[in-house]
């Protein structure tokens, strides 16, 4: 997805949760500066992702007995990506904003997946002290405009970007396994505005109208 198309669910949220537009891209402009590895290009997601089967594991509760059902290739929200090494399978790619368990999420990236690291107004401190430490092939994303070497592909949780990464760079059919709606993870303390997070990241899925998107 484009900026253009995206910015009005971005005003939305940012209604709704009372985010800072500033805030957001401000974290990500420092994001932009500080992260380490060397990125990648837009032809390079291109050539692992195009006319390919995508499997896109969030982190669910439920998503340790589904991730041994991944086909093709695998993208990972956040966490799950602990959840695949401890699988033995190391991932395409990961998409995180740097909670969870960022070691494993640090050697992935220096083992050959690529680290897709999103900034916003809320992950400052996260984005100065791991940013630096990724090692492998990188890219900087924000939820706000794209400037300087950032990338917005669209989507607001790590798991709803990791599909709209794959839609944008034209997946042949995208299968998602860890995704639950309606159950945030118990590792989240403030379950309602998790659970209004949740119900973004559906509605942002059913926009993107894709017959080959399989829950």
């Amino acid at each position: 997805m484009e900026f253009e198309a995206w910015e009005p669910f971005y005003d939305e949220i940012l209604k709704d949760f009372g985010f800072s537009r500033e805030k957001d891209e401000a974290v990500a402009v420092e994001l932009d500066k500080l992260l380490g590895g060397n990125r990648v290009s837009d032809s390079g997601l291109r050539k692992i992702i195009r006319g390919k089967e995508v499997t896109v594991a969030g982190n669910g509760p439920i998503i340790a007995r589904e991730i041994g059902e991944a086909r093709g290739v695998l993208i990972v929200a956040d966490e799950a990506t602990s959840v695949a090494l401890e699988k033995g399978l190391l991932p395409a790619i990961l998409v995180t904003d740097l909670d969870g368990t960022v070691t494993d999420q640090v050697k992935a990236n220096a083992e050959g997946t690529i680290a897709v690291i999103h900034g916003h107004g809320d992950n400052g401190p996260a984005v100065r002290q791991w940013a630096p430490r990724f090692s492998g092939t990188t890219v900087a994303t924000t939820q706000s405009r794209p400037v300087g070497g950032l990338r917005n592909f669209g989507g607001f949780t790590d798991g709803d970007r990791a599909v709209f990464l794959a839609d944008h760079f034209g997946a042949a059919r995208i299968r998602l396994v860890g995704f639950d709606f309606e159950n945030p993870n118990a590792k989240d303390l403030d379950r309602r505005t998790k659970q209004r997070k949740l119900d973004w990241a559906y509605i942002l899925l059913g926009s993107l109208h894709r017959d080959e998107l399989e829950l």
